[in-house]
């Protein structure tokens, strides 16, 4: 390869990687065009691009970027790897598909972060840990958490002083239900007894008189006859 077209070569990569800061570098050699075309499939779905170039024209298209630090100690041929949602998905991605049976010839050979190479070992301890959406999420769970803890501990006093008056209110509603009821039925007796005692002293104050009045009548009648 000439060196006019090294150079065509070197500036079309160093174009693709244009923005990009952190990639990984992996082996697609011993892949078939079957498993090549479906693992460039199932990276795409992830938004993952995936670019094969040899070690030497991308050390050239890379001099004095961030990822030049990735192909410290690597020759050959290989593929560069980068996208996704972040860094540590992509290494996540990347180290499930390496430990796939369908692509047993895929492996992570090295990798940049943030300007620093890393290798298979690093990228798969990278894989590890929580990806930019896990760590919101543990972030937004420490922000919440203690308003939480405050408004609950704000709320069970008067929680627990609602219950309370609850409980009170039912009870004076038993109480007065049930002295109700009992002065129901005492002027109910009181009633009933008043009631007998009315119809019957008139009957005993009448027969009484009549008895009183005979013999007065029986009197004033000897008096006209004599």
């Amino acid at each position: 390869m000439s060196k006019y077209v090294k150079d065509l070569v070197s500036k079309e990569i160093a174009r693709r990687l244009d923005g990009v800061s952190d990639a990984l570098l992996v082996n697609v050699v011993g892949l078939d065009a079957g498993k090549t075309h479906v693992l460039r499939r199932r990276l795409g779905e992830k938004s993952i691009s995936l670019m094969v170039v040899k070690s030497g024209l991308a050390k050239r298209a890379t001099e004095g970027t961030p990822l030049a630090a990735a192909f410290h100690g690597v020759e050959g041929s290989l593929a560069m790897v980068w996208g996704c949602e972040d860094f540590v998905s992509l290494a996540k991605e990347i180290t499930t598909l390496t430990a796939s049976p369908e692509f047993p010839a895929f492996e992570t050979r090295a990798g940049v972060m943030d300007g620093e190479h890393l290798t298979a070992e690093g990228v798969k301890a990278v894989s590890m840990w929580p990806s930019r959406e896990e760590q919101i999420s543990i972030l937004l769970g420490q922000i919440l958490s203690p308003g939480a803890n405050l408004v609950s501990q704000l709320l069970a006093p008067g929680g627990a002083l609602a219950s309370q008056i609850e409980k009170k209110a039912g009870e004076d509603d038993s109480a007065d239900k049930a002295e109700g009821t009992g002065e129901e039925t005492v002027g109910a007796e009181a009633e009933l007894n008043t009631g007998v005692k009315s119809e019957e002293a008139p009957v005993e104050e009448r027969a009484q008189g009549q008895v009183e009045a005979a013999p007065e009548e029986k009197t004033e009648e000897k008096t006209e006859g004599s």
